[in-house]
């Protein structure tokens, strides 16, 4: 008979963005646990709020499946004497497995005759297995930092108060730390902390909303836009969408409860992002905007707790709130006493990095490493390119951004735009920082595309000229995110730019601070872009051993690259792509330790197949060479594959003799080689098909 399996984990409030990867985590790893159990299950969910994490399996077996494993034992020829009774071998293989020696059973095996004897497990219950592995199931679920508390060795994201953990009706037992499992949970911590016993899934979801509290995450989130655009509304607006805001709040409340409050509208003359931003970033506040689309004087917070008194909770947050904005609109003010372009100064006395030298240098330098990409992409509008570069860190000194961190680069927008420079010139100096995560856009003008792109290589080749690397999981400057921006910028937006001439660039604005090896470091930097952009491809878009040979042999105009090899995946799933990367691959290990001289001489061919393959490579030489010149590198190793069958004929087969690369007369060897030599160059332009996974059976 299947029972439901409930778990609960009750905590102190775990940090917004910790808990939907921590309840994909449990999820997963509770399935790999009943899977390695042999316990077969239904439907796994999970569910959240702040202070709990829970999961629930449907129809989970009562006992683990019973397992039977055949142990083979020694040849029966050795097994028994001459009489058929058990030898020493029998008797102590018996002995082994912990059965009479009369109960052992001989199997035929394509070796012959064995002893052997099958073992049968007796599956234990479900319910000891679970009180087993519950606890470290609990301690596994992987969070960015934990904790310990009290004198106890354990560490969790944050301290466990109880845990509710069931198998049907009954409890699954077991401690971790100090805390016992039990049947009980609690509501809202201020208006229901008492406990109460949980009585099934269905019956869990309705007793803690009973208790205020929202355990389902999607319908919390309902909730809360739900009762947003009912305020909103009510003053004939709708809620500035922000999908990331919600998320958070969603994870920061186990009941919603929804209070619009005001600000004075002369605060409406400061820049747009500046009210966003002082409203989502520092108070969590969702925006309204009217009719229009422009902000009205409204905000709304989402409460964790039912209001007695909305009007107090208003006041509260709207003095905190006009608080806030008093502070940017002085800022602002001040700020726009003295325009960005003579801001642009005030960088030297902000350090970029002790051995980089200052925020006014780094400009500089990528500021003339910003022109030549330019240039190399055909950007007409330089003037754009070089302003933007020059203007783009000079909010850093400003008030606004010393007391909003967020608004690096919406500032300078905002404050260029009103200083009067091109609209071009504002939108590149925001622009430049995107990406700033995983899940950020690219910049969306061309100017921000390369003072982005300038600014992060001056970064990462700076920083590994002066010795300051990644290592393990540690990248405090954020090297590892700088050069997949750049690669994403590069792959997205089909950039022609080569890789190693942007490095060389870096390198001679950094000549004067670099305390390497100019050379060790492109090296460095190099094989840094190419493992960025070989984890970019695998497995999500191109397998291994493709990905491998084609950065293997170049990787230095990363969008020439992915061409590369989507043609050779497309070419490795088509049936004649085997024969002819196993023919190539016996080319290769042929020339390994040969240097062959000279072109080879087709009067020296005593073979027919020889004149076949040479004729063969002439024919497909120069289609070759011009299909990899026009980037069309489908119809290049479509005309490659000509090549299979004459190299096929040139080695032979179990049927057919061929050719006798090695052979004992210099001259003939040596012109054999020189035409496996032109053979191997077709091949290796393009990609190192060696490194191709293929099995020769041949």
């Amino acid at each position: 008979m299947a029972k439901d399996l409930f778990l609960e984990i009750g905590s102190e409030e775990i940090p917004a963005g910790f808990i939907k990867p921590a309840l994909e985590a449990l999820s997963q790893q509770l399935r790999n646990i009943l899977e390695a159990q042999r316990i077969p299950h239904g439907e796994v969910r999970t569910m959240a709020t702040p202070r709990r994490l829970v999961l629930s399996v449907s129809s989970v077996e009562e006992r683990q499946a019973d397992t039977e494993t055949q142990i083979m034992g020694p040849p029966a020829r050795v097994a028994f004497d001459p009489d058929g009774k058990p030898a020493a071998a029998a008797r102590g293989f018996a002995r082994r497995v912990g059965v009479d020696v009369m109960s052992l059973s001989t199997v035929m095996t394509p070796r012959g005759e064995y002893l052997a004897h099958l073992q049968r497990q007796e599956g234990k219950p479900t319910k000891q297995v679970l009180s087993e592995v519950l606890p470290s199931l609990i301690m596994a679920i992987p969070f960015p930092k934990s904790m310990c508390w009290g004198d106890l060795d354990i560490r969790f994201v944050r301290p466990i108060h109880w845990i509710a953990a069931l198998f049907g009706e009954e409890v699954i037992p077991f401690t971790l730390g100090n805390v016992s499992s039990g049947p009980f949970s609690y509501g809202h911590r201020f208006t229901h902390p008492e406990p109460f016993e949980v009585r099934g899934w269905t019956g869990y979801i309705e007793d803690t909303a009973a208790r205020n509290v929202y355990v389902d995450p999607e319908k919390r989130k309902a909730r809360i836009m739900k009762r947003l655009e009912e305020e909103a509304d009510a003053v004939g607006g709708h809620v500035l969408e922000n999908p990331d805001l919600l998320e958070e709040v969603t994870y920061l409340v186990e009941y919603p409860f929804v209070v619009m409050g005001s600000f004075p509208p002369e605060y409406l003359r400061l820049p747009r992002e500046v009210l966003i931003s002082v409203q989502r970033e520092h108070q969590r506040y969702f925006s309204v905007l009217g009719p229009d689309g422009s902000l009205m004087p409204y905000f709304i917070t989402v409460c964790n707790t039912p209001v007695r008194d909305p009007d107090v909770v208003k006041r509260g947050n709207e003095r905190v709130l006009r608080a806030r904005l008093a502070d940017a609109d002085f800022y602002f003010r001040e700020d726009r006493t003295v325009p960005l372009a003579k801001k642009v100064e005030s960088l030297k006395g902000v350090v970029f990095q002790a051995d980089l030298g200052s925020a006014y240098e780094k400009m500089e330098r990528f500021r003339r490493l910003a022109i030549r990409l330019a240039h190399v992409l055909h950007y007409d509008k330089v003037e754009v390119v070089d302003r933007a570069a020059f203007l783009c860190k000079a909010d850093l000194v400003t008030g606004m951004v010393g007391e909003f961190p967020g608004l690096q680069g919406i500032i300078g927008r905002e404050y260029a735009l009103l200083d009067g420079e091109p609209e071009e010139v504002a939108l590149a100096i925001s622009d430049h920082y995107r990406p700033t995560s995983a899940d950020d856009a690219l910049p969306e003008t061309a100017a921000g595309l390369i003072v982005g792109s300038a600014d992060r290589i001056d970064t990462i080749v700076g920083c590994f000229g002066v010795g300051l690397l990644p290592t393990g999981t540690s990248d405090p400057l954020g090297l590892r995110r700088h050069t997949l921006a750049v690669l994403n910028i590069i792959l997205e937006r089909g950039c022609r730019v080569s890789i190693p001439d942007l490095i060389d660039w870096a390198l001679e604005g950094l000549r004067d601070k670099l305390k390497r090896d100019p050379a060790e470091v492109k090296k460095e930097v190099l094989q840094f872009f190419r493992l960025r952009l070989q984890n970019m491809m695998v497995p999500g878009r191109f397998s291994h051993d493709v990905a491998e040979a084609v950065l293997s042999r170049s990787f230095n105009d990363p969008v020439d690259a992915v061409a590369r090899m989507n043609a050779l995946q497309e070419l490795k799933s088509q049936r004649e792509f085997e024969p002819l990367a196993i023919g190539f691959k016996r080319v290769i290990n042929i020339l390994k330790d040969q240097r062959p001289d000279g072109e080879p001489d087709p009067s020296l061919f005593s073979d027919e197949v020889e004149h076949k393959l040479f004729n063969t490579y002439l024919a497909v030489r120069d289609a070759v060479n011009q299909s990899l010149e026009k980037g069309d590198y489908t119809e290049a190793l479509r005309q490659m594959s000509r090549l299979r069958e004459p190299i096929d004929a040139y080695f032979g087969d179990a049927q057919t003799k061929g050719v006798l690369v090695m052979d004992p007369d210099d001259s003939i060897r040596s012109n054999r080689l020189a035409t496996l030599h032109l053979i191997s160059g077709i091949f290796s332009g393009f990609a190192d098909f060696s490194k191709i996974a293929v099995e020769d059976q041949r």
